[in-house]
């Protein structure tokens, strides 16, 4: 059953602006990183909320929003992170990929974000970013050598093995050793709630020894099915109705293994929990929404002067 599956959220922050965000436990020892989780609670956009109530902190540029008020919001989370609004936020254009871009502050340009799925820096003072609203946001840092790095990862991004190649990326470019990797994986659609057809499985097959793991069959919780099952038989041919579980995928699950094949240990894996589409009063969801919904952002950086 969903609630069988439902991870719960953690427990949020609220800085002094009025942005509620998830810190990951046990990183605030690291003096030298910036790190966060949004949710939707905090700023002031109008775009996705209900008449009469608080403003909310949609950072990603929609159609449905204003992009003025957008933009305070970044700012508004830059402030609650870093404690300046001034901080640099850089972003992507997703594009479900498993492109990996490396940011200096000589090639950053907020005007003309590059594409790809996966941000990673050595320069202290840039807050790296990636937005979602179901998938999965992954944050990796390197205690040694102080590299960051942030990851988008979709279905489609997972089965391209984004964060995986993000780790080896990290090793090729700043010679970070998988050992003093950390990584968290942030608030998306839980397995609860993510189902799939039978092609999304078939993708996964076709890459990982290990799908079927990711996999399970979920029975629908409504009471009224559960109550009154009569009322939802059809005439279809066995086989061809909806009525019966529905095929569900686990992409936090999907990630976590990834980031153990890379090299990164178990131990050092934070699940910061949290579905999206089970909480939408914390958290945007696309899938619990119908599509129409805001973006929340997951940031991780360097604080200046920490090497």
């Amino acid at each position: 059953m969903p609630q069988e599956l439902t991870l719960p959220a953690q427990e949020t922050r609220i800085a002094a602006n009025g942005v509620e965000w998830i810190a990951v436990q046990g990183w605030g020892r690291m003096k030298w990183l910036w790190h966060g989780f949004s949710t939707r609670r905090g700023g002031g956009s109008r775009a996705y909320c209900a008449e009469g109530t608080l403003g909310e902190l949609n950072l990603g540029l929609t159609s449905a929003d204003d992009r003025s008020v957008v933009t305070e919001n970044r700012r508004l989370l830059a402030g609650a992170i870093t404690g300046s609004a001034e901080t640099p936020l850089v972003t992507l254009r997703q594009v479900h990929s498993n492109l990996v871009v490396r940011l200096s502050k000589a090639d950053v340009d907020l005007r003309a974000p590059r594409r790809g799925d996966g941000l990673m820096t050595d320069e202290p003072g840039l807050l790296l970013a990636v937005q979602t609203a179901d998938c999965i946001p992954v944050l990796v840092a390197d205690t040694k050598r102080h590299v960051v790095a942030a990851f988008h990862a979709g279905w489609r991004g997972t089965v391209k093995r984004i964060v995986e190649t993000g780790v080896g990326r990290m090793r090729l470019e700043y010679g970070c050793r998988p050992e003093d990797l950390v990584a968290a994986i942030g608030p998306g659609i839980g397995a609860c709630c993510y189902g799939v057809g039978d092609e999304v499985m078939s993708a996964f097959e076709s890459q990982f020894a290990y799908a079927r793991e990711l996999f399970c069959e979920v029975y629908d919780s409504d009471p009224v099915r559960i109550r009154y099952p009569m009322l939802f038989l059809t005439q279809r041919a066995p086989g061809h109705s909806p009525i019966g579980p529905q095929l569900h995928v686990d992409l936090t699950e999907a990630n976590r293994r990834q980031l153990v094949d890379a090299g990164v240990k178990a131990e050092a894996i934070r699940v910061v929990g949290g579905c999206t589409s089970c909480h939408r009063d914390l958290f945007f969801s696309h899938r619990g929404s119908q599509g129409f919904t805001g973006r929340m952002m997951s940031v991780i950086g360097i604080r200046p002067h920490s090497k």
